[in-house]
């Protein structure tokens, strides 16, 4: 299983990263083959609203461990190859141990956009800008207390 991983808050993307996956946005997961996208909870959750918030932006399914601790997007293969996303995990799965029934694929955890809800796979692009914005928002509130 290949992890792409970051947790350098300060650096900045990519030029390169900002570019789609290779299979591009909202695009199906053929047999159950989706990469992982996972996030602090808190990001995730700002994440989801801003992506059903917004004009033609879809979100699609979100898995939430009930430790509360990340959310997991599914996005299209090939993902995990050029994501940089300070703070988030991508994780190539290849198939392995993902299924999309609504039964949730891992134990303890529960889908908070279901699949069937939502578009087969959220558009990498989409979901950073959609991080990063939450980021923001969560910042301007810390610095509010």
């Amino acid at each position: 299983m290949d992890t792409s991983r970051i947790d350098d808050h300060r650096r900045p993307p990519s030029t390169a990263a900002r570019a789609s996956a290779p299979h591009g946005g909202g695009a199906p997961c053929p047999e159950g083959v989706c990469d992982v996208v996972s996030v602090p909870t808190r990001q995730g959750l700002e994440a989801v609203d801003i992506l059903r918030r917004g004009a033609g932006d879809a979100v699609g399914p979100v898995l939430h461990d009930d430790g509360g601790d990340t959310l997991c997007f599914l996005v299209p293969p090939g993902t995990a190859a050029a994501w940089d996303v300070p703070g988030s995990t991508c994780t190539e799965t290849d198939g392995r141990g993902l299924s999309l029934p609504p039964v949730p694929p891992l134990e303890g955890s529960d889908w908070l956009v279901p699949p069937g809800e939502a578009d087969p796979a959220t558009d990498p692009a989409v979901l950073r800008a959609a991080l990063d914005e939450a980021a923001r928002l969560i910042e301007a509130a810390d610095n509010c207390r």
